[in-house]
């Protein structure tokens, strides 16, 4: 797969830049024709630092940041973006004046779950929503619904790459969208047209990575 891989800057920052890997994958709510890789946005301390501070001029003055929730193992870019923040004129409930970052675990049926130690940078605060792909945003919808069960208020919703531009009543921000990479495409498994030719899946993925088959 790897040798297939191309490589796409954000508008914003040369610094910033995506890997996508064409083919026939399957994520947990469709079949899509390329990989998005992040890692290097997630690992590379200057990249992840680059990533957070066109994030937070993307996603511009908020009345409130306390708590950012990190799916798909964002925490590095989250931890950057907290720093971006703190360093603007935002407002925080939290007593100690500074912004929490924290990972959810899930259950066996997916649905986000903060643990008793957790639960006090989630009930009450203004949360700001990280994921590192969206294809669907049926994933974006499950952990807004499992944040506002723990009694957090979701402020804004923050995809790296997203195909998306509002879930419900909800907009997303993305650096990368589909424009960024023409001939992207996302298709329910019953509409896939590479498994109607019969051809074979190559990778199951998500946020965090692939897994060949």
């Amino acid at each position: 797969m790897e040798n297939k891989m191309m490589k796409f800057y954000s508008r914003e920052s040369n610094m910033v830049a995506i890997h996508a890997i064409p083919g026939h994958f399957a994520t947990s709510h469709s079949h899509i024709n390329y990989y998005i890789d992040i890692t290097s946005l997630k690992t590379r301390i200057k990249e992840a630092k680059e990533l957070a501070k066109v994030l937070c001029s993307k996603i511009g003055q908020l009345s409130y940041v306390d708590t950012i929730v990190c799916m798909d193992g964002t925490e590095v870019i989250g931890a950057f973006l907290a720093d971006e923040f703190e360093k603007g004129n935002f407002i925080s409930t939290n007593q100690h004046e500074t912004i929490y970052v924290v990972a959810p675990e899930l259950n066996s049926s997916n649905q986000i779950i903060f643990r008793d130690n957790i639960k006090p940078s989630i009930y009450g605060k203004h949360v700001i929503l990280l994921l590192a792909t969206t294809t669907t945003g049926k994933t974006i919808r499950r952990s807004a619904e499992g944040i506002r069960y723990y009694g957090g208020i979701v402020e804004s919703v923050v995809s790296v790459f997203g195909t998306v531009d509002k879930v419900d009543d909800m907009p997303v921000v993305t650096v990368f969208s589909e424009e960024d990479l023409p001939g992207y495409k996302a298709y329910a498994v019953q509409d896939c047209p590479f498994c109607k030719q019969g051809q074979r899946l190559e990778a199951m993925v998500n946020g965090f990575g692939y897994s060949k088959f």
